[in-house]
């Protein structure tokens, strides 16, 4: 690619990491590097097992967290700051150092929104990303900021989801 952009896929419904892990799949099939960065997320998920059968794919994980952002006191949202901020700083170390086609920021929204990623720091590399490079955001609520420095937003809503009625994350499906 001569001219990486910048992709988010936001909203409150189901596909936004699946439609990320579509164009990771696109991507390495033409022999493509994928970096994957996951924040937010530490319990196993299908799509980990598959994209370990990649040859060039590779996929980052924040440290585990048995909660959610709300339910985290003080010290534990510090923590979880300090941790992906740790994996961000590794993240861009390694598109420095290697060639990286597409590089995947999975809940990186949601991660900025809570005060778990520094979104400035996220907006200071997406402004000085290497000029191939392609990159998407997942999650909710992007900041006008990241809005305006996308090329492409596609929202993702929900109209109807199965955990309103009671159905919880099914394995095959929703992990």
């Amino acid at each position: 690619m001569e001219k990486g952009l910048i992709h988010i896929y936001c909203g409150d419904g189901k596909g936004k990491t699946t439609a990320a892990m579509g164009l990771a799949l696109r991507c390495c099939g033409h022999k493509n590097k994928v970096l994957i960065a996951q924040f937010l997320k530490s319990r196993p998920s299908g799509e980990l097992e598959s994209l370990a059968l990649l040859p060039t794919v590779e996929v980052i994980r924040a440290k585990a967290s048995n909660k959610f952002s709300f339910q985290m006191s003080d010290e534990e949202k510090e923590q979880a700051l300090a941790d992906h901020m740790e994996m961000f700083n590794k993240v861009i170390e390694k598109v420095k150092g290697e060639k990286i086609d597409l590089l995947i920021f999975d809940e990186a929204l949601g991660a900025c929104k809570t005060g778990l990623l520094n979104e400035q720091e996220l907006i200071k590399f997406l402004k000085e990303k290497p000029k191939t490079l392609e990159v998407v955001l997942t999650g909710r609520d992007p900041s006008e900021e990241l809005l305006e420095i996308a090329d492409y937003v596609s929202e993702v809503c929900k109209i109807k989801h199965p955990f309103d009625e009671g159905i919880s994350a099914r394995t095959g499906i929703e992990r």
